[in-house]
This record gives structure tokens, sequence and C-alpha cells, in this order.
């Protein structure tokens, strides 16, 4: 009997998994039929899961926190036991603003410390308080942008504006002078550069290799009453993301995802974010970035719950949320692995035998116990070459307090 499952998604390239997991059959020989549910703002996304009119979505990772910490309009208790994907967002800024910074694009992308100090001191010579496109306030995007901002003494909340838009909105906003760049998921910020409209500032591979962007998310109480379905899903999106990071198949998915009920954006635009060929200002020879962005290789869609304690690290930071014992326990517990475990412990899937790790500590690819098979995970730093332990969360804030860095009032 075949089940059917309404899942809300937005145009993006890091739909890719589940896009394919209905186009090429994967879900429906697990016995689903995928009810994609295309929608236009991450608000309205929210709101069609927590009010269930769909049962699962395509949702950022932090927006998924911040829901079950009641941060949102209207809160509930969110699970996310399965990651869609890593990295694949870019800034982007107006090509006048981007002459005050180094003319090396190359350089500039692969060095983004010493860009966000290029950044600060360019903010003083524009003609306004530069104006900076978020897709939401608890976005993975707008979280790397403070971080990297305030590593160079730039206070997100004072020296330029955020302001929130939805990501296929993000062209037109800066043709039409509302923004002066912004930072999104691909292909937006690859669509305002073939245009002329603005230059690659820094990528979020380049800020958190394999930073946590995408997450499947369910309400809990809906996870919970529905595992068989859940598991035979994640199963069917295990088999899909392998064909997505598959190099042999980037082609006919960026051909699929152009596809006008998918992102409906031209696929040369779209292959680049999943071939690594990255054009970092019209008419520039394409940039080899070949982690730009990832679906599966590397246990890239197992949800480390340490992942989820540092999206929690920084809303405490940006003083978002109360920091308390209840609140990270509530944050960490959004990230499911025991699901992920459950669903794939037939499967050819290496399982990673811990739930946590200390993010950023992995410099070169490192082999690492596995439940099954082996499993390497890819080099995971911050660009500024800070290590966030879980265990540790205290002393984590305690070093932006020092390095006078925390500018939140």
């Amino acid at each position: 009997m075949m089940t059917t499952l309404r899942i809300a998604f937005l145009p993006l390239t890091d739909v890719a998994v589940l896009a394919v997991a209905r186009e090429r059959g994967f879900a429906e020989e697990e016995g689903i039929s995928l009810d994609l549910v295309r929608t236009t703002s991450w608000a309205t996304l929210r709101d069609r899961l927590v009010f269930g009119q769909v049962q699962a979505a395509h949702m950022l990772a932090p927006l998924a926190v911040a829901v079950t910490l009641g941060l949102s309009q209207q809160g509930a208790s969110l699970a996310a036991p399965y990651k869609l994907s890593v990295n694949g967002n870019m800034l982007v800024m107006a090509r006048d603003f981007a002459q005050a910074l180094d003319p090396d694009i190359a350089r500039r992308l692969h060095d983004p410390l010493g860009t966000a100090h290029d950044f600060a001191a360019a903010i003083g010579l524009w003609r306004r308080k530069p104006v900076i496109g978020v897709v939401h306030r608890f976005s993975s995007h707008a979280i790397m942008l403070r971080y990297w901002l305030a590593s160079a003494g730039v206070d997100p909340d004072r020296d330029v504006i955020l302001r929130v838009l939805p990501p296929s909105l993000t062209t037109e906003a800066m043709r039409a002078g509302e923004i002066d760049g912004f930072i999104a998921g691909e292909p937006w910020g690859s669509a305002a550069v073939e245009v002329g409209l603005a230059e690659a500032v820094a990528v979020g591979e380049r800020i958190w290799q394999r930073g946590v962007e995408k997450v499947l998310t369910f309400r809990t109480d809906w996870l919970e009453a529905n595992p068989a379905i859940a598991d035979r899903l994640l199963r069917a999106l295990a088999r899909s993301a392998a064909w997505c990071d598959d190099a042999s198949n980037h082609a006919a998915l960026a051909h699929l995802l152009s596809d006008p009920r998918y992102v409906d954006q031209p696929a040369e635009l779209i292959q680049r974010a999943l071939s690594g060929q990255i054009v970092a200002r019209m008419g520039m020879a394409p940039l080899s970035m070949p982690d730009f962005m990832l679906f599966s290789r590397e246990a890239t869609a197992f949800p480390w719950r340490s992942q989820a304690l540092w999206i929690y690290s920084q809303l405490v930071r940006w003083k978002m949320v109360d920091h308390s014992p209840a609140n990270m326990a509530n944050a960490a517990g959004v990230f499911r692995p025991d699901v992920f475990r459950r669903a794939l412990a037939d499967s050819d899937v290496a399982l990673p035998g811990a739930s946590m790790k200390v993010e950023g500590a992995v410099n070169t690819p490192l082999a690492v116990g596995s439940k099954r098979g082996e499993l390497t995970l890819g080099p995971d730093r911050f660009f500024d070459g800070r290590v966030f332990d879980p265990e540790r969360i205290d002393d984590f804030l305690a070093g932006f307090d020092a390095a006078r860095q925390d500018f939140a009032p």
C-alpha cells in the first residue's frame, strides 16, 4: 500500500535529495508517494509544518531549533532525523562595494578572515549602512554571516542592516536597489553574479567547512506516531543522496532542478554548485570548490547533536535565547541520530558510533568508528580556527567575550 507524504520545500538547489527521491523512484520503491509542496518563504514553510498542512519540510536547521525553543510565532516540538545537505550558500555584494575588497577573487574567497577585515573597512566607504539580505533571522546563512562579520569587529546589529526576504526575491531586490547584497543558498547568488549585479565575497564552505544547512524536519508527535513511515522515507533519501553526490549525475540533476516545479532557474547556473565550479564575477573563469555542496559522502546526512548545539550557542551569543540547561537539552534533542540509526540499520550506509563530536577539529580526512563499513569524515574547520566542544559550551561562549566579539545588546 502506497503512503502519501506531503513535504514543503523552497526553490533551492539543496532540495535535490527530495526531488530525486520522487523523480527517480527511490521513494516509490519504499512505498511512499511524495507530494512536494513548493513554498515561497521560510515563514510560510514553517507554518505549514507547525499547523499540520504537511507531514515534513525541507527546513533551515536553525529554524527547526528556534521553533522548538519557542522563538517563532508558533512554537512546536520539531525533530530532524536527516540532514539534506551541508554548505551551499554564498555571500554576494554589489560590484561597486566589492571594488573595496581584494581584487584577487580566488584569494578573497579562500581567505575569509582577511576578507572579513576588508569588508569591515569597506563599510566605512559605502554610501550608506550596507543592507544585506538574509533569507530568515534563523537561517544558517544569517548565523554564519554574523559569525563572520563579528570576527572583524563588525556588529551585525549596528554596523549593517540585515533585511529578511525570500531567496527567490534576492536578485530582484538587488536590481531595485533595496539591498546591497545578500547571503542565500544556491542558485540565487550565482543568479545575481550572472547578470552582473554582484560579486561573490564569501562562501559558506569556507566559513565552516561542512556547516549544517537544510534538514528534513517533522513535528515530533508525528514522527513518534509514524516510525515505520519515517524509516522508509529515510531509506529512500539515503539512496537519493548517494545518487545526487555522484558527479556523473550532476548534469541530469541540474536539468531536473531547473524544472519550474522545483527551482525554475537555468540548469547551467544550478550545476555550478553541484559540481563545485563557482563563477564569482560575471565573465570570470570558474573557481574550483569541490566541497561547495554535499549531500551524502562523509556522513553528510547524519544529524550530529553537536551541530544542533553549535546552532544553539550562536542563538545564545546573539541574545536570541536564554542559556539554560532546559534550552540546551531541547536544542540538542531536535537532531535525532537515534531515528537515523534505526531507519538505516539494515542498509549499507555507514553509521557513526557517536552522536556528538568536537566541531571544527578535523583538518584533513579522518577515519572514525562506524557500526558498518568504513567511514571517513571530511575537514570541518571554522575559518577562525575555533573548535566547538559541545560539552564545554560555556567556555566556547566565554571565548567570544574574551575576544570582545559579543556585540549583541
